[in-house]
């Protein structure tokens, strides 16, 4: 990790393309991972491994996931030829979620609970050894929690008294055409249900196909009201 100020960082990289961003992202930090589960994250992986080829890759494994999803991970490391960390829950967290409250309480009480054991934890371990991430999130995906992302930002969800952690967002200011013609144009990989109508893709209970002219986030947590955010970008929620 190379010595820099996040202030000096953030005006040096504001507005600046994605590839710009993810190599300064990829020179300041050796210690540096990219979060892996849609297709703006596959869009990283493919501008990062033009950049350095022993990049760290990891994939939340909810064990709910689609079987689309899966074979979309498999498809992903085969292509590029790279490992991917696929991180589980705890087991013994998740086997007394179901066991008290059975295998789907969010429809009930929220999906703030199972998020926490099957995303926000393991994500928290994996960050724990890290000394940034880099994550596909873009500012047009939710109005109410993203509007404000910045290319560069101290995770404050997950930095600790001893340890700051710095999250990238080299997509922050990319629309979905712009990723999907970017995918287009380099033949990258996607996740077969982007064709039968999902955009946002989380796991399989909590995530449907979206219908024409809505956004895409409303596939998911559907029957729920608010912001919607499973709590690995807790940052995002203002208060």
């Amino acid at each position: 990790m190379t010595t820099f100020n996040i202030e000096t960082l953030q005006t040096e990289l504001l507005q600046k393309n994605p590839r710009t961003i993810l190599k300064a992202a990829l020179a300041h930090f050796d210690n540096i991972a990219i979060s892996f589960s849609g297709a703006e994250d596959v869009v990283l992986i493919d501008m990062a491994v033009k950049l350095k080829k022993n990049i760290q890759v990891f994939s939340l494994d909810t064990a709910r996931l689609h079987p689309q999803t899966y074979r979309f991970i498999e498809q992903v490391r085969k292509h590029y030829g790279i490992e991917i960390h696929c991180l589980t829950p705890d087991a013994t967290a998740l086997e007394n979620l179901v066991k008290s409250k059975g295998l789907f309480s969010f429809y009930e009480d929220g999906h703030q609970e199972c998020c926490a054991i099957r995303k926000v934890q393991p994500l928290k371990r994996k960050l724990s050894q890290l000394d940034a991430w880099i994550t596909g999130q873009r500012k047009d995906q939710s109005l109410d929690t993203r509007q404000d992302l910045p290319e560069v930002q101290i995770d404050t969800a997950f930095s600790s008294a001893e340890k700051t952690l710095i999250k990238f967002n080299p997509l922050a200011n990319w629309s979905s055409a712009q990723v999907w013609d970017y995918i287009e144009a380099y033949q990258v990989p996607y996740n077969e249900l982007h064709s039968q109508g999902y955009i946002s893709i989380g796991c399989e209970p909590c995530t449907r196909a979206v219908l024409p002219n809505q956004h895409e986030r409303a596939g998911r947590w559907w029957w729920e009201e608010g912001k919607k955010e499973c709590g690995l970008h807790a940052g995002n929620i203002k208060n």
